[in-house]
């Protein structure tokens, strides 16, 4: 009996030793697979990783090649932008030449005025007879018309050599109005279409100007009232009537002294597409 017992402990002990071997065998293997699931997670976590770095690499080339394509935009639109610039220096070239010429005949013009007045002056005198004090004929009421027409237009042109334009538009205006018969009418119709047009009244000047040309066809004014004009319809945009302007200008007179300022204008004009 006690043998039995004996034997039966030791088959006991036997298999606990079985399980307990089994068992840490089985917690071995475990740790095994853990392992290895772990290491599949990092590698696969290395691989995203590349891949993003590859996907952020290939963005910052993107950006780079579309920072280029910008930069290259902006160079083209500042290349507009100076051949605009070009075209506006051309322009205001052209005015300047413009208001150097319409300042080089209004002195022109007023020496001719103060010639002309002093020569009539000097024909009275020389043709009016001496007399004694007492029997001095009176003044004919034409001549006193005439000596106050000739100031009027005198006052009115030396308005206009201040640069006072609102001025010598009234001045202008009014010796029209007292005046509609005299043969200075289309230099004060020029005149008033200059300070006009240098008060930026651009379709009044056009008018006046125009009815200078239609009422006084044979007036050396016109070809001086042709360009001016001409400007007024350039300062409003209307470049192909002020081309038509000018071609009409030069080709009925070839010889005027307007003539080459219009030709100079023209082609500035040609250039501006």
């Amino acid at each position: 009996m006690q043998g039995l017992c004996k034997d039966g402990l030791k088959k006991w002990a036997f298999v606990g030793l079985t399980l307990f071997t089994v068992t840490a065998h089985a917690a071995l293997f475990d740790d095994k697979e853990a392992r290895k699931k772990i290491l599949e997670l990092e590698a696969k976590s290395n691989s995203n990783d590349d891949a993003h770095q590859a996907a952020i690499n290939d963005i910052k080339k993107r950006l780079i090649a579309l920072e280029a394509v910008l930069q290259s935009g902006g160079l083209v639109e500042m290349q507009n932008q100076i051949e605009a610039l070009k075209q506006e220096v051309a322009q205001l070239k052209g005015d300047l030449e413009v208001a150097n010429h319409l300042l080089e005949q209004s002195q022109q013009r007023q020496k001719e005025l103060y010639t002309d007045t002093d020569t009539r002056l000097r024909k009275i005198e020389s043709a009016a007879p001496v007399l004694p004090v007492a029997a001095v004929p009176p003044v004919s009421t034409a001549s006193a018309v005439d000596e106050k027409e000739t100031k009027a237009f005198a006052d009115a042109e030396a308005i206009a050599k201040t640069a006072k334009h609102k001025d010598a538009f009234t001045a202008y205006d009014q010796f029209l109005k007292d005046f509609p018969n005299s043969k200075m009418v289309p230099d004060a119709l020029y005149g008033m279409g200059y300070s006009q047009f240098a008060l930026k009244n651009y379709k009044s000047s056009i008018a006046t100007q125009q009815k200078l040309i239609d009422a006084h066809p044979e007036s050396s004014k016109v070809p001086d009232a042709m360009y001016n004009m001409a400007n007024s319809q350039i300062q409003l945009n209307q470049f192909t009537n002020a081309k038509a302007t000018l071609r009409d200008l030069i080709a009925k007179f070839p010889d005027s002294t307007i003539t080459p300022s219009a030709q100079k204008r023209l082609k500035v004009l040609e250039t501006i597409k």
